[in-house]
């Protein structure tokens, strides 16, 4: 179980008639039971490495692996597959569907591999209660507070087992309280589970939960000591 690695990835885009370097050459190794924060700037490309990460974008150069899979060398098809099974994204908001209860809103991620098994339907409630969400199953969006919401996303996000979990700035619509609970729960789910993740954040006050903290900076990535 080698976790998440990016070997001297490079990514470019084109503006016009001249290239540039969202990435470079960022070289990161994420282990299993890993929680790190990368910060910096807004354009810094702590986003591109996101969605690299992810499997949403390809890189221009270099390898990406999750579980010593090159995913950088799948097809489209294989890719969307792999993003359902391998990675668990975890957003700014909750992105929760008005209509389905708490515990659909993960069921509908199983369902989405096929058939629901009752295996499935027991991970799923056995996460939620882990979250503080127990008691919460058959409510909807509307009757969740900012925190109860994010936390089913955080369920979401680690309910078909994925290898990796990327969280892109998870706090941001939350008071410091209900951020802070958010990022300890990513964490003890992170642990309890051996998942390698990657939060990007601009919250400095929740570094204290992370392993290791990367500055993303012009394209360049640096460990913070």
């Amino acid at each position: 179980m080698t976790g998440l690695v990016l070997k001297n990835v490079t990514k470019s885009f084109k503006e016009g008639d001249s290239t540039v370097d969202a990435l470079k050459n960022v070289s990161l190794s994420v282990t299993p039971g890993e929680f790190i924060a990368i910060i910096g700037p807004s354009g810094s490309g702590k986003s591109t490495l996101l969605s690299i990460a992810g499997a949403l974008l390809q890189p221009s150069k270099g390898e990406v692996l999750v579980n010593d899979t090159n995913i950088g060398q799948m097809k489209e098809k294989e890719l969307s597959s792999f993003r359902l099974t391998d990675i668990g994204f975890i957003l700014q908001t909750s992105n929760l569907i008005p209509y389905l209860n708490v515990l659909d809103q993960l069921l509908l991620v199983c369902k989405m591999k096929g058939k629901v098994t009752t295996k499935e339907v027991k991970f799923a409630k056995a996460l939620l209660k882990d979250l503080g969400l127990g008691q919460k199953l058959s409510k909807f969006p509307n009757e969740l507070s900012g925190g109860e919401r994010q936390r089913v996303a955080i369920a979401r996000a680690f309910v078909n087992n994925s290898n990796v979990i990327l969280a892109d700035e998870p706090t941001a619509s939350l008071d410091s309280n209900r951020a802070f609970e958010v990022v300890k729960q990513i964490r003890y789910e992170v642990k309890e589970r051996n998942k390698a993740a990657v939060m990007v954040t601009h919250d400095e006050r929740m570094l204290e939960f992370c392993d290791k903290v990367y500055r993303m900076e012009d394209g360049v990535l640096t460990l913070q000591n």
